[in-house]
């Protein structure tokens, strides 16, 4: 692995999860993907920052959810039925995101992974690992490591 490349395997070509949030496309490795699971309501966990939505139970295991949305520095998502939980396995971590649909299982070509634009320092840049054109728009890569933040390990 590369530096560019912390949570992804070495292959060149690598199956992505890609999923929805408003207008935008982004995707995250296969590998890290626990399950996909339907939209239901977190119990608030007190302390947390504020894209932690809360926590679930999950065949017994306490998971924090956090609100993709607002991880990426957009307006909080305010989840219906329709919207989805994803939960990823990131290391020793378990956790989940709110996202409002899965799309696709894609192979992508890591060889054409760009490095997201230097622009002020954002959480946005820092939760992207790279950013991949494809035809007819642009797919975000997640960096899962980055995502789920040592705060919010400490607040679960």
């Amino acid at each position: 692995m590369t530096e560019l490349e912390p949570n992804i395997s070495s292959a060149n070509n690598v199956k992505c999860i890609s999923f929805d949030l408003g207008e935008h496309e982004f995707c995250v490795d296969i590998m890290v993907v626990k399950e996909i699971r339907g939209w239901s309501k977190p119990t608030p966990l007190p302390h947390s920052p504020a894209f932690v939505c809360g926590a679930i139970n999950l065949r017994g295991t306490v998971l924090p959810i956090i609100d993709f949305a607002m991880r990426m520095g957009m307006p909080q998502t305010e989840p219906d039925a329709s919207y989805v939980t994803i939960i990823l396995e990131v290391g020793n971590k378990v956790f989940g995101i709110v996202v409002d649909a899965v799309s696709d299982i894609v192979t992508l070509d890591f060889d054409t992974l760009q490095r997201p634009p230097e622009l002020e320092s954002s959480v946005e840049e820092s939760c992207l690992l790279g950013i991949i054109a494809r035809d007819d728009s642009m797919m975000r890569v997640i960096n899962t490591d980055v995502l789920f933040p040592r705060q919010v390990a400490e607040a679960a």
